[in-house]
């Protein structure tokens, strides 16, 4: 089996580690097999992928689309690092307003699933960091939705290197409260 998928405490997200196969010359490894993603209760079909590149102390989100068009991200680091989280934007959800984050970089090489109807953010470590997320739904400006990531309700755990001063598109700095969101 070329994935080991792990459950978080957040129902749906999901930790994916890639097997690696690697020799003198280098490695190989899947980063996406379907048939091995359904296995495992992951069976979206992803139809958009999107790259970024940041320098140390990028913050971006909490990010979402809203219903119709909610989507949902299988979220990887090619080169540097980043603490990545999700958090419940499930109406009812057991776990709603609350977040789960890890880090993700290129010596790890573990991804994380974040189902449609949650948040999703991250703050790089280190400089020149190239994140990768794959999408289950296709960009939809009318669907566009944040959360603050400082909102004192989800109170989540970013590491403490970086975040004093973090690096923000104006965008995301004036994204609402959770318990403001309409």
């Amino acid at each position: 089996m070329p994935f080991e998928f792990k459950e978080t405490p957040l129902s749906g997200v999901k930790i994916v580690q890639p097997r690696l196969f690697g020799d003198s010359r280098g490695f190989f490894m899947e980063t996406y097999k379907h048939s091995e993603f359904a296995s495992s209760g992951i069976n979206e079909l992803f139809v958009q992928d999107n790259h970024s590149y940041s320098s140390k102390g990028v913050l971006r989100g909490i990010h979402f689309q809203s219903a119709p068009h909610g989507q949902g991200k299988l979220v990887r680091v090619i080169k540097g690092a980043v603490w990545d989280v999700a958090v419940d934007l499930i109406e009812g959800s057991p776990t709603y307003g609350q977040s789960f984050g890890m880090e993700l970089n290129e010596e790890n090489n573990t991804m994380l699933y974040i189902p449609p109807g949650f948040g999703h953010g991250f703050l790089t470590l280190v400089d020149n960091t190239h994140f990768l997320y794959k999408c289950t739904a296709e960009y939809a400006p009318e669907s566009d939705g944040g959360i603050i990531w400082s909102d004192p309700d989800l109170n989540i755990p970013w590491p403490a290197d970086g975040i004093e001063k973090p690096l923000i598109s104006d965008k995301d700095k004036i994204l609402p409260l959770l318990k403001d969101l309409k």
